[in-house]
């Protein structure tokens, strides 16, 4: 199967659920609706100046204790998060928490990693953020770990980010989960090309916040290098790789937010906005039919979304995924 002959899978990004009442209710919602999975995020930034000074979204929970409630009160929706910060936690500790959620959730774990980029969460923290270069080293390390956690191998790495020795994981899982590596740099994406199931083509965030640089790095020539990024990390693999995308700009006809809304916000307008790469703007009729042209075009077969549009878009599901 080609990328282009990918069916679509949709997702929902979860950032600030009021409540854990609200959290388990959503997860219900997102399966009901028809959505493939549910994401956390692995950020710890709440409101305040951290959040105002990155342009992040505040975000409410944790992702390991909410990843397991959400898989505890549904049954069919695949639970995620996008993406895991390797450099926020231990390699061995998180290798066996997500080999764990895998089991008890029946398999319905997709495991997203990153390098990192939030500068002022690091700083925040207490945590070095060292260059891009030894941030996509240290994830490619942890990679290896994850693979022999998961085939239940014995760790014996010494690299230069991780270490652990003398460890060897009773063997929990038939199969393992799949990986999404996401980003939008070359040196990332290959790496995304050669080791993820899924590879998340994102922002190029090198300035450490989201903004101007962020979209300005994202349009429709800058995708489609990215794409090949991946492509050249795949080599006779890439048909087997799974292409996603965040629709961090949407505004479906009849929704809450306006495409005059997204215009001021972004500084795009008519079809410059309506076919930018992380856009999804108009009817329901209309952004499917970009979805099937971003399909032809990138490869993008597996979309997400936010939780503020997950009814909203959910035509756009029911359509697309033919239920």
């Amino acid at each position: 199967m080609t990328t282009t002959e990918r069916p679509f899978r949709f997702a929902v990004q979860a950032y600030r659920p009021e409540s854990g009442a609200a959290w388990r209710e959503l997860a219900r919602q997102v399966e009901g609706l028809g959505y493939s999975a549910l994401h956390t995020s692995d950020h710890y930034l709440g409101p305040g100046p951290v959040s105002d000074a990155t342009g992040h979204r505040p975000v409410t929970l944790a992702p390991i204790p909410a990843m397991a409630v959400a898989a505890e009160v549904t049954s069919t929706l695949r639970i995620g998060c996008r993406m895991f910060c390797v450099g926020y936690h231990s390699a061995y500790v998180l290798a066996k928490e997500i080999a764990t959620l895998a089991e008890l959730s029946g398999g319905r774990t997709e495991v997203g990693l990153g390098a990192g980029w939030l500068e002022a969460e690091y700083e925040a923290m207490g945590i070095p953020f060292p260059p891009a270069g030894q941030r996509i080293g240290h994830l490619a390390e942890f990679v290896d770990l994850l693979e022999d956690f998961f085939a239940g191998r014995p760790a014996d790495t010494r690299g230069a980010h991780v270490t652990v020795t003398g460890m060897s994981p009773l063997p929990l899982l038939e199969s393992p989960p799949p990986i999404t590596i996401g980003g939008g740099a070359p040196r990332i994406l290959r790496l995304a090309g050669a080791k993820a199931s899924v590879v998340s083509i994102n922002f190029n965030n090198r300035s450490g916040v989201i903004g101007a640089d962020s979209v300005t790095s994202s349009g429709h020539e800058e995708t489609l290098r990215k794409v090949g990024w991946v492509e050249e990390g795949a080599g006779e693999r890439f048909g087997d790789v799974e292409l996603e995308f965040g629709a961090y700009f949407l505004a479906v006809e009849g929704g809450a937010t306006t495409e005059e809304q997204l215009a001021e916000q972004t500084g795009m307008a008519g079809e410059e906005l309506r076919t930018f790469p992380h856009a999804l703007v108009g009817s329901v009729d209309a952004i499917c039919e970009e979805l099937e042209r971003r399909r032809e075009v990138y490869g993008f077969s597996y979309v997400t979304v936010g939780d503020r549009a997950v009814e909203a878009f959910a035509p756009v599901v029911d359509r697309l995924t033919g239920r």
